[in-house]
């Protein structure tokens, strides 16, 4: 369902800009010819907003990417990857880089819009998918486990940096910041991670003699997850679970129908009618999340129908906050639990 929401929901945006490109020309952060839109196209597509949001429209379009330079970048880092990836791993061929590239653009759409929806990135289920592909491909005879394991962390990089991005130039237009410099601080950063993370593995790995081993201090689970996927994943398709890609198959034509019934209904009705990606969220990370989003939007939906004007100007503040003050407890949380402080009391209910 999320692949299929996803997927839907890149050739709609696709077809649309195609359409509005033809009448209006280029309006995205991305100019093809000159990066400072028409005025007037600018307030075309304004009309009925209010004066805040023409304003950033007209300065966050001012400062545009050009298309050539987007290309360039990514196939340029495309084929540094393919060059340099297969002398680190040599399981990965650069015809297993070339297709993670190719296929890579519609997956970081739908990880980017899925992450607009629910402010959760699913980089990891992409990342699985590819698990299973380019193992299978290569085969258990010439290290489809490596292989497999390596692309994974390619096309998370990929589709996580683009809900990053995305978020980031989000962020940059309410703040009225201009969108090449929000791409440059983000290049800088990855710049910077790519010397810092590779240090920070290299002192844990020489502190700890265990790492990774299970019952050590850094058992690193999740490792053991991905290797077993990736174990799986040379023997093909057939190592899966009975009717497990007929389920897969159903479910994504059903996103797929689902959005289209959404399309045709109309805003009338359509706002009944559930979003796939929110519909696959609980059962990948949990009930608990669903439930947070259903009392916010009850809250919201009680707060529009009292107070509509009032609701839409104190609502992203709010939002903010309770996002800010979760993130913040995150770090006395941590402190708390590694000096192994226990609640006075556990509160469990039974049904």
């Amino acid at each position: 369902m999320i692949l299929g929401d996803g997927l839907y929901n890149f050739l709609k945006v696709v077809y649309r800009y195609q359409q509005d490109r033809k009448k209006n020309g280029p309006f995205l952060p991305i100019a093809s010819v000159s990066p400072i839109p028409d005025q007037a196209s600018v307030d075309t597509q304004c009309f009925g907003r209010s004066f805040d949001d023409q304003r950033r429209t007209e300065l966050f379009l001012k400062d545009g990417i050009r298309t050539w330079f987007a290309i360039a970048g990514y196939v340029a880092i495309a084929a540094t990857s393919a060059g340099i990836l297969p002398q680190i791993f040599p399981q990965l061929k650069w015809y297993h880089i070339f297709v993670l590239y190719t296929v890579a653009p519609p997956f970081a759409f739908c990880n980017a819009y899925g992450c607009g929806l629910t402010d959760w990135s699913l980089a990891s289920t992409y990342g699985k998918l590819v698990i299973f592909i380019i193992g299978a491909w290569a085969g258990q005879a010439h290290g489809g486990v490596v292989a497999g394991l390596v692309a994974c962390g390619v096309m998370m990089n990929i589709v996580s940096t683009a809900s990053d991005l995305t978020q980031d130039l989000k962020t940059g237009y309410v703040t009225l910041s201009s969108p090449c410099s929000t791409f440059a601080s983000q290049v800088i950063g990855t710049a910077m991670g790519c010397v810092v993370s590779p240090c920070v593995f290299w002192i844990y790995y020489k502190a700890f003699d265990d790492l990774g081993i299970d019952g050590s201090e850094y058992p690193a689970p999740i490792a053991s997850v991905y290797r077993s996927m990736a174990q799986l994943g040379v023997d093909g398709f057939s190592s899966l679970p009975n009717n497990c890609l007929n389920l897969c198959y159903g479910f994504f034509a059903a996103a797929v129908v689902i959005n289209g019934v959404r399309d045709l209904t109309g805003k009338r009705w359509s706002r009944f009618i559930p979003v796939p990606m929110a519909m696959a969220m609980p059962f990948y990370i949990g009930a608990y999340f669903a439930i947070d989003m259903c009392i916010g939007s009850l809250v919201l939906l009680v707060w529009e129908k009292r107070n509509k004007t009032e609701a839409k100007a104190f609502i992203p503040a709010i939002a903010s906050g309770l996002i800010c003050g979760e993130g913040i407890w995150s770090l006395p949380s941590s402190i708390i639990a590694f000096a192994g402080a226990k609640p006075p009391f556990c509160l469990k209910l039974k049904f």
